[in-house]
């Protein structure tokens, strides 16, 4: 089912102010911008040894990113994803325990073409959980 922790999803006004400071603070490198349509988000990658940061900007105004911004405009921890063998049965596993997986029941997508669900904060001692499958090969 959980297989590891794939990374830390941290809202941010800016994608290129938030990857100048992690760059001059910490000597961290941001990888390229990627859009994800489906989500609403324009996201780069902090490549670590054992995770990502994964940061994010609303792409459009409608998108869950902008209205987490509406709330915090400074930014701030969105989200944190586990890494999980089949999402499928793992959602169909925690609802059948009363977690409740948000959206609507379609297929959701990473910008890599993986498979992911969110599950409810409440349902993870308030934090919004991402489950993500990786691809096999």
């Amino acid at each position: 089912m959980i297989t590891g922790l794939s990374h830390v999803s941290i809202a941010v006004p800016s994608l290129e102010a938030a990857a100048k400071q992690l760059k001059e603070v910490y000597g961290l490198e941001v990888g390229a911008a990627q859009v994800n349509e489906q989500q609403g988000v324009r996201m780069a990658y902090v490549e670590l040894a054992n995770a990502r940061i994964e940061l994010m900007e609303p792409s459009r105004p409608d998108s869950p990113v902008s209205k987490f911004l509406e709330k915090n405009p400074a930014g701030g921890i969105h989200h944190f994803c586990l890494s999980v063998d089949d999402v499928a049965a793992t959602t169909s596993v925690v609802a059948g325990k009363g977690v409740r997986v948000l959206g609507d029941g379609s297929p959701q997508h990473n910008v890599h073409g993986e498979r992911i669900a969110f599950e409810h904060p409440k349902d993870f001692l308030g934090a919004l959980v991402e489950l993500e499958e990786k691809r096999k090969g």
